[in-house]
């Protein structure tokens, strides 16, 4: 049985993610920093607690466990409270990522994948769409984050041929419990007030349900075509934040107020993010199965129970 060591595993991604991997038979092992309580893992998930940051503790859980495949989907993952914490930033997102695959490197003869979520933020502004050979051009410190732990990791490809796979999703959606994203946001204000306050309605977005971003990560594990390899996951459509405002508006009938410009504007933002899936479809086979509107409808209706 193969065994997966995943990180983040009670987070947004992580939680969706585990059932599948079990489901699949895999030996799963958790990595923890604290008992967060968000998400409930199955009972077969075994678990073990350490930080990223701490490169002995983490050498020694990885000789411990010796997995085949490592998920690493553990970061900081909010681009405006990067801006206000980029010593926090690094440590766990970069950092974090070096101690991780240095322990996989020198602790497991038998290592097979290391899969990297790193962000479509990489690319910053240009462009549109981005290609995986799209110039990078990182403009927040979380962007900066994973744009560096790539370049580490790449280094590791080439001097010690590491079997990486670095992943860069869009714009994923249909969080539990978590709000403080764009879809979610609005999802949530509509449901619940009459004023549907928003930030910034200009920007184009590239948005992804959970369920393809999910999937990204099963097609690439254990598939010899992603090792070495990196791949953009997304829908290729791009859409404005206010027409995915209206959007939800009319799906959910809302019949309040909109007022946009109420949340202050980053530092720098990204215009226009829209993605091409063309080398993940043409090299593993992978697309996106859900349109924004089939997905909307689904957080819709989730959001919908979990206020009730």
């Amino acid at each position: 049985m193969s065994r997966v060591f995943i990180t983040s595993s009670t987070g947004f991604i992580g939680s969706h993610l585990i059932p599948k991997l079990v489901e699949r038979g895999y030996d799963v092992w958790a990595l923890e920093r604290y008992i967060v309580g968000r998400y409930a893992e199955p009972k077969n998930v075994k678990t073990v607690f350490g930080d990223l940051r701490d490169h002995f503790t983490i050498r020694n859980i990885i000789r411990q466990v010796q997995p085949d495949f490592v998920i690493h989907l553990a970061a900081i993952s909010a681009v405006s409270y990067s801006y206000e914490h980029q010593n926090e930033i690094m440590d766990i997102n970069l950092m974090g990522t070096i101690n991780l695959a240095e322990s996989c490197l020198r602790e497991v003869p038998h290592f097979k994948q290391f899969l990297f979520a790193s962000s479509s933020e990489t690319y910053g502004n240009g462009d549109s769409p981005k290609t995986e050979n799209t110039f990078q051009n990182p403009n927040s410190p979380y962007a900066v984050s994973k744009f560096a732990a790539e370049k580490y990791l790449l280094y590791m490809k080439d001097a010690y041929d590491f079997p990486i796979t670095i992943l860069r999703p869009f714009n994923t959606y249909r969080r539990e419990g978590d709000y403080h994203f764009v879809v979610e946001h609005t999802i949530v204000k509509m449901l619940t007030e009459k004023t549907c306050r928003m930030g910034d309605l200009s920007p184009v977005r590239d948005f992804m349900y959970v369920d393809d971003h999910v999937s990204a990560y099963l097609t690439c594990l254990n598939n010899p075509l992603a090792i070495g390899e990196t791949f953009n996951f997304c829908t290729g459509v791009g859409v404005k934040i206010e027409e995915m405002v209206h959007l939800v508006k009319k799906l959910i009938g809302f019949e309040g107020e909109i007022v946009s410009g109420t949340i202050p504007k980053r530092p720098l933002d990204i215009d226009v993010l829209v993605g091409s899936y063309e080398k993940a479809e043409k090299v593993l086979g992978w697309h996106p199965q859900y349109t924004l509107e089939e997905g909307l409808k689904k957080t819709i209706d989730f959001w919908r129970n979990h206020l009730k």
